[in-house]
């Protein structure tokens, strides 16, 4: 599983990273984390406002901060 946090490095972006690296702990579940902080590859996930959540290449949540209990959620319907 390949989980992207997209952002340039806002409080909200590095708090989505906390909460998922979290979740995928609870969860006891393989992923890979990558950063996404370039504007344009940012851009190509059809989002405008940040921070993103992209799991293994699908958009789940853009422009908010979701619970940990959704993003838990997130990465069950991915598996």
């Amino acid at each position: 599983m390949v989980i992207k946090i997209l952002g340039t490095g806002c409080s909200n972006c590095t708090k989505l990273e906390e909460l998922t690296k979290k979740a995928v702990q609870e969860l006891n579940v393989n992923a890979e984390f990558v950063k996404v902080k370039e504007i344009d590859k940012i851009l190509e996930y059809g989002i405008a406002r940040t921070p993103g959540l992209v799991i293994n290449e699908a958009v789940k949540t853009a422009g908010r901060l979701p619970s940990i209990d959704q993003i838990k959620t997130y990465i069950q319907e991915a598996m």
